[in-house]
């Protein structure tokens, strides 16, 4: 037991903040947001690591073109795959882990929460500035298994991510209550999908309504991060098989993701 705290220890001694991205529901984009993320965070000049828990979607590596790759074994534990042309963010998702990327993890709750244990005790992160976190959708089991691995930890906090609609921004009211619940900070929410940036023109037009978010935030008494626009040519890219880390510095998104990454930079400092 004393051997395992202290692997533990000696994997997440160099992450200096740990920061979770929760939303209530499905498809608002979280993942996309977590890698935009990291992504600002870099830009930023920060060191970077991304945790993919989300068991049942890991999408990470296929955005960063690294879905082929495999994890590797060291006197501490798995090796992250680095992603990038200058290897500068490190990431663990249990896409590394299957056989063949359309396997389904069929899996009951103890050992979907043996794995996030796992991940958590066992990766070699090294030095870190920030490692983000990818939730699954929901306040399922696998959320509480994660906070109670990571509180002993650096942990920062808790970006809520949204769409502008009210059904998006009433599942996430309940992801703020289970955050209370759980004794978790709550840095902000961020409404991502927050207009779309035609790219012939540049206008913006608001396909989901607008400002849900920011409600929500000045409701619950929680700060509000900021707005992330729909930019098709990011998606394309994606679609295309192009470089996300090369691409995303020339979108819509990239100046809004800027300042929301200055904002938890903010926080982190006064927390330090």
């Amino acid at each position: 037991m004393e051997e395992g705290n202290a692997k533990e220890r000696t994997n997440l001694a160099g992450v200096r903040h740990i920061l979770l991205v929760l939303s209530g529901k499905g498809g608002v984009g979280k993942s996309t947001l977590s890698t935009e993320l990291a992504l600002a965070l870099r830009n930023a000049g920060k060191r970077v690591g991304i945790l993919d828990v989300d068991l049942c979607g890991p999408s990470i590596p296929r955005m960063l073109r690294v879905q082929d790759s495999a994890v590797h074994q060291c006197d501490s534990g798995w090796v992250p795959v680095f992603v990038g042309q200058d290897k500068a963010i490190a990431l663990m998702s249990i896409g590394f882990l299957l056989e063949r990327p359309d396997d389904a993890v069929v899996w009951r709750g103890p050992k979907k929460n043996a794995l996030i244990k796992q991940f958590v005790t066992d990766v070699a992160w090294g030095d870190l500035d920030f490692l983000i976190v990818d939730t699954p959708p929901g306040t399922s089991d696998e959320h509480i298994s994660t906070v109670e691995a990571l509180r002993p930890h650096h942990l920062l906090g808790a970006v809520l991510v949204t769409t502008p609609q009210a059904v998006s921004v009433g599942d996430v009211r309940r992801e703020l209550t289970f955050c209370r619940k759980a004794g978790l900070r709550i840095l902000g929410i961020v409404e991502n999908m927050s207009g779309f940036v035609c790219p012939h023109c540049s206008e913006c037009t608001n396909i989901f309504s607008k400002g849900g978010g920011e409600e929500l935030a000045k409701h619950a008494g929680v700060p509000f991060l900021g707005c992330v626009p729909l930019d098709p040519q990011l998606t394309q890219s994606l679609e295309e098989g192009k470089d996300f880390i090369q691409e995303f510095p020339k979108s819509s998104a990239f100046p809004a993701l800027t300042h929301i990454a200055q904002q938890i930079l903010d926080t982190s400092q006064r927390s330090s």
